[in-house]
């Protein structure tokens, strides 16, 4: 009682009118909190299934990769001293190192965008072993930076991820094409007719049976020396605070250095848009959902009004003004949609809980990580409560208008 007598009156009055159309309350709490259920179930499996695809894309290359700018197109003139259409020709693209990357990289590492730089150099080579061979695409890294980047002790099958002077990570695949394993030695040759032997260090899984059959990863200093770059770089790999931002950084980068900068989300296009097709999925399914709530609502507040005409003929007759008499009816709505937000998000922490326990790989864990966060829970509560004002919106100012003689006759 004392607790009733401390409410303001419309509380009081919202509350009785709640209480008294129990049923009616108690499926529409229902019907928002399946809606809320539904919506923090697919927003937490959806993000889930985004984080583990951008994760299994991003764990293999950098966000960002800068490479030395394109050899610019030559303009050939006639004898005549005019231009011919089929003289232009395109140069040819030569793999090249950065002029003056030390500075470059010293510019990059203090962004506040970039997390990690590593440079590299990459080329191709050919792999040998007695009569066998095959062709390799070489490169090599600072591996205390690149694992930064790459983790690739996290991708070793055999050995360990260790890059001494003439150590080299190969891949699972083109191990067993060459019928070699973690202490054998190899004879790699360049283009440009150099060559060193090289120990295999260990034996790695990219995830990708094509890039298991032709990568390889070396030392720094023995990739330069190898490749025929002393002292150069070929690419500067990068990671970025926010991997979806990475386009917008390269852009910056491009323009600040006038390299070529490459970000996942280019080289990555359809995957992309595919990732940005289920964000724009989700999003039509929270509208959608929150409109249902909203007409559901509307509906029980209408039939409210003419249910209650007469009470509330009666209340404004006792003075009680159109604007407390709209309040009523929102705080029916907002009660509403918030209760039954409170229900649904237990509804869908549950159904979440459940969905590991059934979605399992056949090794028995969970396909990917789904996990639930507060704003995106504060974030279905906030929807549900708004849709039920606005749902009681119409309905409030119905019954705010009503003439208290003509609701009391009836």
């Amino acid at each position: 009682m004392l607790l009733s007598r401390l409410q303001p009156f419309e509380w009081i009055v919202a509350s009785r009118f709640l209480r008294e159309g129990s049923m009616q309350s108690l499926f529409i709490t229902v019907g928002v909190a399946i809606g809320v259920a539904v919506i923090v179930f697919m927003s937490a499996l959806l993000q889930g299934l985004q984080a583990n695809l951008v994760k299994r894309v991003l764990t293999a290359q950098p966000h960002i990769q800068i490479l030395p700018p394109k050899e610019k197109v030559r303009i050939q003139h006639g004898q005549d001293g005019a231009l011919h259409a089929d003289q232009v020709q395109a140069p040819l693209q030569r793999l090249k190192s950065i002029d003056q990357w030390q500075a470059v990289l010293s510019l990059l590492r203090t962004m506040p965008d970039v997390r990690v730089a590593s440079p590299a150099v990459t080329g191709s080579t050919f792999i040998m072993r007695g009569a066998a061979s095959r062709s390799l695409s070489l490169t090599a890294v600072n591996l205390a930076v690149y694992q930064q980047i790459v983790n690739l002790s996290d991708k070793i099958v055999a050995g360990q991820a260790r890059l001494g002077t003439n150590d080299i990570l190969i891949g699972t695949e083109l191990a067993a094409d060459m019928g070699v394993g973690v202490g054998d030695k190899l004879l790699l040759q360049s283009a440009t007719g150099a060559s060193n032997h090289f120990v295999i260090a260990g034996i790695l899984d990219l995830g990708n049976k094509g890039a298991n059959q032709r990568s390889g990863f070396v030392s720094l200093h023995s990739g330069q020396s190898l490749l025929g770059y002393p002292g150069g770089v070929t690419s500067i790999d990068i990671t970025v605070q926010d991997v979806y931002a990475a386009e917008e950084v390269a852009q910056r980068i491009q323009a600040q250095t006038h390299l070529q900068a490459d970000s996942w989300i280019k080289n990555n296009a359809q995957f992309f848009s595919a990732v940005k097709s289920q964000s724009l999925a989700n999003t039509a399914i929270r509208f959608f959902v929150g409109l249902s709530v909203a007409f559901g609502i509307a509906s029980v507040l209408v039939v409210s009004v003419v249910q209650r005409s007469k009470e509330i003929g009666i209340l404004r007759a006792m003075g009680i003004s159109r604007g407390q008499v709209m309040r009523i009816f929102l705080l029916q709505g907002g009660l509403l949609g918030l209760g039954g937000a409170v229900v649904g998000c237990a509804l869908g922490i549950l159904s979440l809980q459940l969905w590991l326990l059934i979605a399992l790989t056949p090794e028995g864990t969970p396909m990917f990580a789904v996990t639930t966060d507060i704003w995106m829970l504060s974030g279905a509560l906030a929807l549900a409560t708004l849709s039920g004002l606005l749902a009681a919106l119409a309905p409030a100012m119905r019954a705010a208008r009503l003439d208290p003689v003509v609701a009391i006759r009836g």
